[in-house]
């Protein structure tokens, strides 16, 4: 178990690309963590993250470094398709997991996997980064206080005039389970339904539009050329609408390839007392007879891709070896498939209206 250590935390990676190497980054820091093992099916990889940071045990068998490895947890940094699988196999050998973005491919996965923890006391921790941003919290904290009133309305967008990923599996629908709704857009609609208060989702619709990540990549204008068009079956452009059981109605924009001004990775909330920005974090509200903006004097400069990780990989190792509670448990990771199901379920009817159970 995670005390078993010396107050130490044993950890493995179940995958060993570019997350992991972030994740790890983030935990050279820590006197109280040990990476003591990684699983890859690419040797290439292992031999590369391993000389990286020292690890010896490298395994191209992640159950086999389950079985031989003393850890006390592991990172789940695999294609979204395994995210299950790998989560499940590791909290049956007795292990704490976090499981990086999205928590599955499927609702009913996550559903398994948030079971599994709470019937065999395991802690399960989703990849949720962006809920540690300053600005996140800065709005969390606004509505928690009432300065927004009751939530009406918000806009998720994650847009991007042209980024299609030229790496990894992002293009292949039965592997991550679909495009950017479920990659890009995940992270926007998971901070989005933090800041709200993660009310509860009732039922979605979306329209989905696939145009130009399956054409040939060489005639299409991208920031980053070559990517498997071939194989490419997800969409580039996903819209939908979430409603809630307060009353609440989300819109959500998604994409990797779309003719706008330029790239836009942002939220707005708006309620019967205020409204909000994420970025700029901006709180919109009337006082004393006047419309009033308001804005943080100062917030935390910590706010990069690798400053999120730290904070969400320190949090985590806190929340093991210390039982500090966790902003980003299993069961708002659930939340969050069961709204990217629907939203795709919606897709495939048609963009007709979906419940979510």
């Amino acid at each position: 178990m995670a005390n078993a250590h010396s107050g130490t935390l044993r950890i493995g990676f179940i995958g060993a690309g570019g997350i992991a190497a972030t994740q790890m980054q983030a935990l050279m820091s820590r006197a109280d963590v040990r990476i003591v093992a990684i699983a890859d099916l690419d040797a290439a990889a292992l031999e590369t993250r391993g000389q990286a940071f020292c690890v010896e045990a490298r395994y191209t068998d992640y159950r086999r470094m389950l079985r031989e490895s003393d850890l006390d947890a592991v990172s789940i940094c695999t294609p979204n398709k395994a995210h299950a699988t790998a989560t499940l196999d590791a909290l049956r050998a007795g292990l704490h997991v976090l499981c990086e973005k999205p928590m599955a491919h499927s609702a009913a996965a996550a559903a398994r996997m948030a079971e599994t923890a709470e019937t065999l006391g395991r802690k399960l921790v989703i990849g949720f980064q962006y809920r540690f941003n300053p600005r996140t919290q800065f709005l969390r904290n606004a509505v928690d206080k009432g300065d927004l009133g009751r939530i009406l309305f918000g806009r998720v967008q994650a847009m991007r005039r042209r980024g299609i990923p030229n790496w990894g599996v992002f293009g292949r629908k039965e592997l991550q389970g679909g495009g950017p709704l479920i990659d890009i857009g995940v992270h926007v609609l998971e901070m989005t339904h933090y800041t709200m208060g993660s009310p509860t989702p009732v039922s979605a619709s979306a329209d989905m539009f696939t145009y130009l990540g399956n054409q040939p990549s060489d005639r299409v204008q991208s920031v980053w050329q070559g990517w498997d068009w071939k194989t490419y079956d997800v969409e580039d452009l996903a819209v939908g609408r979430i409603r809630f059981d307060n009353g609440a109605v989300l819109h959500i924009e998604s994409c990797f390839a779309a003719h706008i001004e330029k790239d836009t990775f942002n939220f707005q909330l708006m309620g019967s007392e205020g409204g909000c920005t994420w970025d700029p974090a901006r709180i919109f509200r009337d006082e004393g007879g006047y419309m009033v903006d308001k804005v943080p004097g100062w917030l935390s400069p910590k706010t990069s891709w690798q400053d999120m990780f730290n904070a969400k990989m320190h949090a985590f190792v806190d929340h093991v070896l210390y039982d500090q509670p966790t902003i980003a448990p299993a069961r708002d990771g659930l939340a969050v498939q069961k709204m990217l199901d629907a939203l795709y379920r919606s897709a495939e009817r048609g963009g007709r209206e979906v419940a979510i159970r």
